[in-house]
């Protein structure tokens, strides 16, 4: 991920209902969530979180696909990932060990929910 790409991913995280959706889609994993059902979870109207969804689907953080009548949006995690090993790519003026523990992290964590 280049600089650019970053500007354009961070811009789109920098707004709260956006952020949301996005977090929601990360926990849906890669069958992802149908729009309407967003709607719902975030409390906004379809037509709001549609304008948002557009935003993430710029910005490659988010993928959409139809399934019937409905459009069904995902996180595109190797994006994410991009972004996050961007962040890091410089890590620490040479000193990995202060990012170890970051990456070190696990993700998923079997039985835990998300926070809110």
């Amino acid at each position: 991920m280049d600089e650019r790409q970053a500007l354009i991913a961070f811009g789109a995280l920098s707004q709260e209902t956006r952020l949301r959706l996005l977090r929601l889609l990360v926990v849906a994993g890669p069958d992802g969530i149908a729009a309407g059902s967003l709607a719902e979870q975030v409390e906004v109207s379809p037509s709001n979180v549609s304008f948002h969804l557009k935003e993430l689907e710029r910005s490659g953080l988010v993928t959409a696909r139809r399934d019937a009548r409905s459009i069904v949006y995902s996180a595109e995690y190797d994006a994410l990932s991009g972004l996050i090993r961007f962040l890091m790519e410089d890590c620490c003026s040479g000193r990995p060990e202060i990012c170890a523990p970051a990456l070190a992290a696990p993700c998923c964590r079997p039985g835990e929910g998300t926070r809110q």
